[in-house]
Protein backbone atom coordinates (compact mmCIF):
# COMPACT_ATOMS: atom_id res chain seq x y z
CA UNK A 1 0.00 0.00 0.00
CA UNK A 2 1.35 3.43 -0.98
CA UNK A 3 1.97 6.13 1.59
CA UNK A 4 -0.91 8.55 2.15
CA UNK A 5 -0.07 12.25 2.03
CA UNK A 6 -1.77 15.50 2.97
CA UNK A 7 -2.20 18.21 0.35
CA UNK A 8 -0.53 21.54 1.25
CA UNK A 9 -3.08 24.14 2.34
CA UNK A 10 -2.18 26.63 -0.42
CA UNK A 11 -2.52 23.98 -3.11
CA UNK A 12 -5.86 22.79 -1.75
CA UNK A 13 -7.15 26.38 -1.55
CA UNK A 14 -6.19 26.96 -5.19
CA UNK A 15 -7.86 23.75 -6.30
CA UNK A 16 -11.08 24.53 -4.42
CA UNK A 17 -11.15 28.03 -5.96
CA UNK A 18 -10.83 26.39 -9.36
CA UNK A 19 -13.74 24.10 -8.47
CA UNK A 20 -15.98 27.06 -7.56
CA UNK A 21 -15.02 28.93 -10.73
CA UNK A 22 -15.83 25.85 -12.81
CA UNK A 23 -19.27 25.61 -11.19
CA UNK A 24 -20.27 29.23 -11.83
CA UNK A 25 -18.60 29.99 -15.16
CA UNK A 26 -21.38 28.39 -17.20
CA UNK A 27 -24.32 30.40 -15.76
CA UNK A 28 -22.24 33.60 -15.73
CA UNK A 29 -21.32 33.02 -19.37
CA UNK A 30 -25.00 32.54 -20.17
CA UNK A 31 -25.79 35.88 -18.52
CA UNK A 32 -23.17 37.58 -20.71
CA UNK A 33 -24.64 35.96 -23.83
CA UNK A 34 -28.13 37.12 -22.86
CA UNK A 35 -26.95 40.70 -22.32
CA UNK A 36 -25.28 40.68 -25.73
CA UNK A 37 -28.57 39.64 -27.34
CA UNK A 38 -30.41 42.46 -25.55
CA UNK A 39 -27.82 44.98 -26.75
CA UNK A 40 -27.76 43.84 -30.39
CA UNK A 41 -31.15 42.30 -31.25
CA UNK A 42 -34.44 44.20 -31.55
CA UNK A 43 -36.57 41.11 -32.18
CA UNK A 44 -39.08 40.90 -29.32
CA UNK A 45 -39.09 37.11 -29.23
CA UNK A 46 -35.30 36.97 -29.04
CA UNK A 47 -35.26 39.64 -26.33
CA UNK A 48 -37.84 37.73 -24.28
CA UNK A 49 -35.73 34.59 -24.64
CA UNK A 50 -32.62 36.54 -23.57
CA UNK A 51 -34.35 37.95 -20.49
CA UNK A 52 -35.46 34.46 -19.44
CA UNK A 53 -31.91 33.16 -20.01
CA UNK A 54 -30.46 35.96 -17.88
CA UNK A 55 -33.03 35.45 -15.11
CA UNK A 56 -32.59 31.67 -14.95
CA UNK A 57 -28.80 31.85 -15.18
CA UNK A 58 -28.55 34.54 -12.48
CA UNK A 59 -30.66 32.39 -10.14
CA UNK A 60 -28.47 29.38 -10.89
CA UNK A 61 -25.23 31.30 -10.31
CA UNK A 62 -26.58 32.73 -7.03
CA UNK A 63 -27.64 29.27 -5.83
CA UNK A 64 -24.24 27.77 -6.66
CA UNK A 65 -22.40 30.58 -4.88
CA UNK A 66 -24.59 30.34 -1.78
CA UNK A 67 -24.00 26.59 -1.71
CA UNK A 68 -20.22 27.08 -2.15
CA UNK A 69 -20.17 29.63 0.69
CA UNK A 70 -21.44 27.02 3.14
CA UNK A 71 -19.76 23.98 1.60
CA UNK A 72 -16.27 25.41 1.03
CA UNK A 73 -16.11 28.78 2.74
CA UNK A 74 -15.84 30.15 6.26
CA UNK A 75 -19.49 31.09 6.80
CA UNK A 76 -20.17 32.32 10.31
CA UNK A 77 -17.75 32.84 13.18
CA UNK A 78 -15.65 30.19 14.87
CA UNK A 79 -17.85 27.65 16.61
CA UNK A 80 -20.96 29.00 14.90
CA UNK A 81 -24.01 26.85 14.29
CA UNK A 82 -26.17 26.83 11.15
CA UNK A 83 -29.86 26.10 10.93
CA UNK A 84 -30.32 22.83 9.05
CA UNK A 85 -33.32 24.44 7.32
CA UNK A 86 -30.85 26.87 5.72
CA UNK A 87 -28.63 23.97 4.65
CA UNK A 88 -31.63 22.25 3.09
CA UNK A 89 -32.62 25.45 1.29
CA UNK A 90 -29.23 25.94 -0.35
CA UNK A 91 -29.11 22.28 -1.39
CA UNK A 92 -32.57 22.42 -2.95
CA UNK A 93 -31.84 25.72 -4.68
CA UNK A 94 -28.61 24.36 -6.11
CA UNK A 95 -30.33 21.20 -7.40
CA UNK A 96 -33.45 22.96 -8.79
CA UNK A 97 -34.07 21.69 -12.31
CA UNK A 98 -31.46 18.95 -11.86
CA UNK A 99 -32.12 15.27 -12.50
CA UNK A 100 -31.45 14.58 -8.83
CA UNK A 101 -34.21 14.84 -6.21
CA UNK A 102 -33.21 15.55 -2.62
CA UNK A 103 -35.06 13.53 0.03
CA UNK A 104 -34.53 15.32 3.36
CA UNK A 105 -34.73 13.19 6.50
CA UNK A 106 -32.92 15.43 8.97
CA UNK A 107 -34.30 17.01 12.15
CA UNK A 108 -35.17 20.67 12.65
CA UNK A 109 -32.11 21.84 14.56
CA UNK A 110 -28.98 23.96 14.50
CA UNK A 111 -25.73 22.11 13.80
CA UNK A 112 -22.08 23.13 13.98
CA UNK A 113 -20.96 24.86 10.77
CA UNK A 114 -18.20 22.33 10.07
CA UNK A 115 -20.70 19.47 10.31
CA UNK A 116 -22.91 21.36 7.86
CA UNK A 117 -19.88 21.84 5.61
CA UNK A 118 -19.32 18.10 5.70
CA UNK A 119 -22.99 17.39 5.01
CA UNK A 120 -23.06 19.59 1.91
CA UNK A 121 -19.90 18.03 0.53
CA UNK A 122 -21.29 14.55 1.11
CA UNK A 123 -24.39 15.59 -0.86
CA UNK A 124 -22.15 16.62 -3.79
CA UNK A 125 -20.56 13.18 -3.75
CA UNK A 126 -24.00 11.60 -3.53
CA UNK A 127 -25.12 13.54 -6.61
CA UNK A 128 -22.03 12.45 -8.54
CA UNK A 129 -22.90 8.83 -7.73
CA UNK A 130 -26.11 9.00 -9.84
CA UNK A 131 -25.04 10.64 -13.12
CA UNK A 132 -28.30 9.60 -14.81
CA UNK A 133 -30.41 11.08 -12.02
CA UNK A 134 -32.29 9.65 -9.08
CA UNK A 135 -32.80 10.36 -5.40
CA UNK A 136 -30.25 11.51 -2.85
CA UNK A 137 -31.49 10.77 0.67
CA UNK A 138 -29.99 12.88 3.47
CA UNK A 139 -30.19 11.57 7.06
CA UNK A 140 -28.80 12.88 10.34
CA UNK A 141 -28.94 10.57 13.34
CA UNK A 142 -27.69 10.58 16.93
CA UNK A 143 -26.72 13.60 19.01
CA UNK A 144 -26.73 16.79 16.98
CA UNK A 145 -23.47 17.83 18.66
CA UNK A 146 -21.76 14.66 17.37
CA UNK A 147 -24.03 13.39 14.59
CA UNK A 148 -23.94 10.49 12.21
CA UNK A 149 -24.48 11.81 8.68
CA UNK A 150 -25.69 9.45 5.97
CA UNK A 151 -26.20 10.23 2.29
CA UNK A 152 -27.68 7.49 0.12
CA UNK A 153 -27.95 7.72 -3.67
CA UNK A 154 -30.65 5.72 -5.42
CA UNK A 155 -30.84 5.66 -9.20
CA UNK A 156 -30.10 3.87 -12.43
CA UNK A 157 -26.44 2.92 -12.72
CA UNK A 158 -25.55 4.29 -9.27
CA UNK A 159 -21.83 3.90 -8.70
CA UNK A 160 -18.91 4.97 -6.56
CA UNK A 161 -17.48 8.15 -8.13
CA UNK A 162 -13.92 7.38 -9.21
CA UNK A 163 -12.50 10.48 -7.50
CA UNK A 164 -14.22 9.52 -4.26
CA UNK A 165 -12.80 6.01 -4.21
CA UNK A 166 -9.31 7.38 -4.90
CA UNK A 167 -9.18 10.54 -2.81
CA UNK A 168 -11.72 10.45 0.05
CA UNK A 169 -9.09 9.14 2.45
CA UNK A 170 -6.33 11.32 1.02
CA UNK A 171 -4.20 10.89 -2.12
CA UNK A 172 -1.26 8.54 -2.16
CA UNK A 173 2.20 9.61 -3.30
CA UNK A 174 1.48 8.39 -6.85
CA UNK A 175 -1.89 10.17 -7.24
CA UNK A 176 -2.47 13.47 -9.02
CA UNK A 177 -4.97 15.75 -7.34
CA UNK A 178 -6.84 18.09 -9.70
CA UNK A 179 -9.76 20.49 -9.17
CA UNK A 180 -12.31 17.73 -9.72
CA UNK A 181 -10.69 15.34 -7.25
CA UNK A 182 -10.09 18.09 -4.69
CA UNK A 183 -13.73 18.07 -3.56
CA UNK A 184 -13.85 14.45 -2.30
CA UNK A 185 -10.41 14.94 -0.75
CA UNK A 186 -11.71 18.07 1.00
CA UNK A 187 -14.74 16.09 2.21
CA UNK A 188 -12.51 13.51 3.84
CA UNK A 189 -10.29 16.22 5.33
CA UNK A 190 -13.30 17.93 6.95
CA UNK A 191 -14.46 14.60 8.40
CA UNK A 192 -10.99 13.90 9.77
CA UNK A 193 -10.80 17.37 11.33
CA UNK A 194 -14.04 16.59 13.19
CA UNK A 195 -12.72 13.25 14.44
CA UNK A 196 -15.21 11.28 12.32
CA UNK A 197 -14.82 8.07 10.39
CA UNK A 198 -16.06 8.42 6.82
CA UNK A 199 -16.69 5.59 4.39
CA UNK A 200 -18.23 5.37 0.93
CA UNK A 201 -19.32 2.32 -1.05
CA UNK A 202 -22.11 0.37 -2.65
CA UNK A 203 -24.92 -1.18 -0.63
CA UNK A 204 -26.66 -3.43 -3.10
CA UNK A 205 -27.60 -1.19 -6.04
CA UNK A 206 -27.38 2.01 -3.97
CA UNK A 207 -24.40 4.18 -3.16
CA UNK A 208 -23.93 5.33 0.42
CA UNK A 209 -21.49 7.63 2.16
CA UNK A 210 -21.56 7.84 5.94
CA UNK A 211 -19.62 9.88 8.50
CA UNK A 212 -19.91 8.92 12.15
CA UNK A 213 -18.11 9.40 15.45
CA UNK A 214 -15.26 6.99 16.02
CA UNK A 215 -15.91 4.03 18.24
Amino acid sequence: MTEMTEVPALELAALMCSRVCHDVISPVGAIVNGLEVLAEDDDEEMRAHAIKLITDSAAQASAKLQFARLAFGAAGSAGAEIDLADARAVIEAMTAGDRVKIVWEAPAANMGKDYVKLLLNMVLIGMAAVPRGGEVVVKIEGEISAPTILVRSIGQAARIPDETSRFLHGPDTEAFLDARAAQPYFTGAVARSLGLDIEAGMEGEDFAIVAKPKG
